[in-house]
This record gives C-alpha cells, structure tokens and sequence, in this order.
C-alpha cells in the first residue's frame, strides 16, 4: 500500500472519527437545549396562568362564579368593578373602640360614608368602609407588559387556545365554582424536538401527572392551585 492510499485512509477515518464525535456531542447536548428551552417557555406560561387565575378569582368575587370564556375575562377586566375595603382606624386604638361602640349605640342605623365624614373631622373612630373601583385600576396595574386579549393564547404556539373550563359541582353536599386553565406540552412545545416532547409526556403520564401547565381543576376541587407549585 503506497504512502498516498495511506493518507487518504488516514483522512477518511479522522472525517469518520470527527463526523461520530460530532454526533455523540450532539445527541448529549440536544437533551440540554431542549430542556433550557422549555425551561423558559415555562416561565412564561406559568405567568400567563398565575394572571388568569387572578382575574378568574376576582370574576368569581363579583359574578359569584368562574367564566370559561376568554372574552368574558376581557369585557370584566375593562369594564368591571370591584369592591375593596379600606380599614379606618385601627382596633388596637382603645380610644377609637370605645368612640365607635358609643357613636353605634347613639346611632344604630349610622352609614359607614357618615362615620368617615366624622372621621375627617377629627373624631378618632374604627370602623370599615367599602368602595368601588375599576378591575383595570386594581389588577396588574403595575404590570406594563400585561395585555389582557393575549391569555386566552398558549404562548410559543402559534396562537393556539388556552383549554378553560367552568363547572359548579357539589362537593361535600355544597354547590362549588371550579375552573382550570390547561396548556399541553404538546402545544407548548411547538417548534423543539418532538420526540424529546413525546419523551415528556411519557414523563408526565409515568408520574400520574398532567402532561403540560395546568391551574385549577374542575375533577379534583385544589384551591386553584398551579401543578408547578
């Protein structure tokens, strides 16, 4: 065998050598990128469902239950108001107790808008007094980057709906409001490597765990609790 067939040998099996090791480097590294992203693309869903189920338990103070529609969600977020209520005084205060207990047996049917106008003149007093504000004044209202017509979609999927349902259902004999708000790895996940995604999912169904990001349940009442927390 002469020296150049040697060479060419040689050279053929250092591209082989180069071309395995990329592979192997690859198929290590695939597994890290696939989770780093995923990682981040939870983040963000985790967010988007931590704010749905902020307006969701806010509908359910005013409407007296939960909404399974995301257009509904958006029309109370504009449009709606809430009651918050504001302490006067405080119960520590003994002076303000005893003024207050005093003032209510003078005058049982006294309003709590007639108490402050007191209040502001200088009389020390403890009592509550409830008002009216705007959701949109309330909620997020420190948040410049919440945009209430994006919830109703699964971030990094193309637009693709988040699952929201609502049911009321007896538990322990009393008619209870659920809701849940669900966004599948599936969907989530749109774009990365499928088959790392389908090995999550098997994950997931291994553990006896939903195979995305889910908060609430309308099977088994959790206090509208996220399955990341």
């Amino acid at each position: 065998m002469n020296k150049v067939v040697k060479t060419l040998i040689s050279l053929v099996l250092l591209a082989v050598i180069v071309g395995l090791t990329y592979k192997i480097v690859q198929s290590v590294q695939e597994p890290v990128k696939f989770n780093k992203h995923v990682d981040a693309r939870k983040e963000v869903a985790v967010q988007r469902l931590k704010d749905i189920r902020t307006l969701q338990v806010a509908y359910k103070t005013v409407n007296g239950k939960f909404t399974a529609d995301f257009d509904s969600l958006a029309q109370f977020y504009r449009n709606g108001e809430m009651e918050v209520v504001m302490q006067i005084g405080s119960n520590d205060d003994s002076l303000a107790v005893a003024n207050t207990q005093a003032l209510r047996k003078k005058n049982a049917k006294i309003t709590p808008q007639e108490m402050y106008a007191l209040y502001q003149q200088g009389q020390s007093l403890v009592f509550s007094i409830v008002n009216k504000v705007a959701v949109k004044d309330t909620l997020f209202n420190n948040r410049s980057d919440f945009n209430v017509d994006s919830l109703k979609y699964i971030p990094f999927s193309g637009k693709q709906m988040v699952e929201m349902e609502a049911v009321e259902k007896m538990v322990s004999g009393v008619s209870v409001p659920l809701f849940e708000a669900k966004m599948p790895y599936k969907k989530l996940c749109k774009g990365l490597d499928n088959q790392l995604r389908i090995n999550l999912d098997a994950a997931c169904k291994a553990s006896n765990r939903y195979e995305g990001l889910q908060v609430g349940s309308i099977t088994a009442p959790n206090n509208n609790a996220g399955n990341w927390e």
